[in-house]
C-alpha cells in the first residue's frame, strides 16, 4: 500500500538539502478565506478574535532541494503571506519567487494575486506563468492582468490538456480539464509527478458524476489526492441556492468511497468554505478521520 507521510513542522535547511521533491501546503481555504468578509457567525467569530487561526486560500509548493527550485500552484490573494512564510519553513535556502507558477482558473482565490507581481508591487520579471489556453487568452486579453504580460512582469506558457510538462529532471506536470463553472477560463486539475510520489490537485470541480474520469480510478493512480471539500453538507448556505455554486459535497465523496479504504488514505480534503465545519469543528474533523480520509493543513508536508 502506497501512501504519503506527512510531517508539520517548520522545515530547517539541513532537512531540506536532505530531501527529494516534496511538497507543502500553503493554504486551504476557499477563494474569500477564513474568516470569511461579512461573517461574524459561529463559524468564523472565533477567527476575527484570534488571528492564529486564519487560514489562507489553496495554494500548494512543490519543491526540488537538489536544485534549489520550487514552483507555486495558484497565485491567491493571500500571496504576500504565503510567499513569506515559504521562505520561513523552507530556512531562506530558497529563492523568494517561484520558478514558476501553476494556476487551475479565472475564480478570485485562484489568480489574482498575480497583481502583486507587478508595477504597483514587487515588478516582478518573466515569471513563468503556466495555465490552459482559455486561461491565458483571459490574462493576454483583459486589463489588469494585460499589463503584466505586456510590461514582461510574468511570462505566459500554454499548456495543453492532458501532456505532460518536464519542469525540471525527474518533475513532471500535467494540466487536465474538469466542469464547473468556466464563465473566463476553463478550469485545470493538475497531476504532479516526482520520483518518489504522485499527486492529484483538483480544488474546484462542479460535481464528481460530470466528470469524464471515474474520481476513484484518478485516486487510484496517485499517492495524494488534494480534493475539493468546500463544502461538507447541502445545509451550509441557507440563503443561497447551492445549484449557483455546486461543488462534491464531503459528504458526497465519502460516500463515493464507501468501502474503498485503500483509497481513502490517499485523499487530502482541500478548499473549505467558512461555512466548512472542518475548518473550525474538531468533532467533524475526528469523525472524518476516523472514517479513513485525511484533512489538509497549511505548513503539511508530503514526504
Amino acid at each position: 500500500m502506497r501512501f504519503a507521510t506527512l510531517f508539520l513542522f517548520l522545515v530547517s535547511p539541513a532537512y531540506v538539502q536532505a530531501q527529494s521533491p516534496f511538497l507543502q501546503i500553503l493554504g486551504v481555504a476557499q477563494d474569500g478565506g477564513y474568516p470569511h468578509i461579512g461573517c461574524e457567525k459561529s463559524c468564523c467569530a472565533p477567527a476575527w478574535l484570534d488571528p492564529t487561526l486564519k487560514q489562507s486560500v489553496v495554494s500548494l509548493a512543490l519543491t526540488n532541494p537538489s536544485t534549489k527550485q520550487w514552483w507555486l500552484f495558484e497565485a491567491t490573494p493571500d500571496i504576500k503571506d504565503q510567499l513569506h512564510d515559504f521562505q520561513k519553513r523552507t530556512g531562506g535556502e530558497y529563492p523568494y519567487l517561484p520558478a514558476g507558477i501553476f494556476i487551475t482558473h479565472a475564480h478570485i482565490g485562484h489568480y489574482t494575486g498575480l497583481m502583486q507581481l507587478g508595477r504597483e508591487a514587487l515588478g516582478s520579471k518573466q515569471i513563468p506563468v503556466y495555465v490552459l489556453e482559455r486561461m491565458g487568452q483571459f490574462l493576454k486579453e483583459h486589463g489588469p492582468w494585460s499589463q503584466l504580460v505586456s510590461l514582461n512582469n510574468i511570462t505566459l506558457i500554454t499548456m495543453k490538456a492532458d501532456q505532460p510538462v518536464t519542469i525540471t529532471t525527474g518533475i513532471q506536470v500535467t494540466a487536465f480539464t474538469v466542469p464547473h463553472r468556466d464563465e473566463f477560463s476553463e478550469t485545470a486539475g493538475f497531476k504532479i509527478f516526482t520520483p518518489a510520489k504522485k499527486y492529484l490537485f483538483i480544488p474546484d470541480i462542479d460535481k464528481w458524476e460530470k466528470w469524464s474520469v471515474a474520481v476513484d480510478a484518478a485516486v487510484a493512480t496517485v499517492d495524494v489526492a488534494l480534493l475539493d471539500a468546500t463544502f461538507y453538507s447541502a445545509s451550509e448556505l441557507p440563503n443561497r441556492p447551492m445549484s449557483e455554486i455546486p461543488h462534491p459535497l464531503v459528504e458526497e465523496t465519502m460516500n463515493r468511497f464507501d468501502g474503498k479504504a485503500t483509497l481513502k488514505q490517499r485523499i487530502w480534503f482541500i478548499h473549505f468554505n467558512h461555512t466548512n465545519p472542518l475548518l473550525w469543528d474538531s468533532a467533524v474533523r475526528a469523525s472524518v478521520q476516523k472514517n479513513g480520509f485525511q484533512i489538509a493543513k497549511a505548513g503539511l508536508i508530503f514526504k
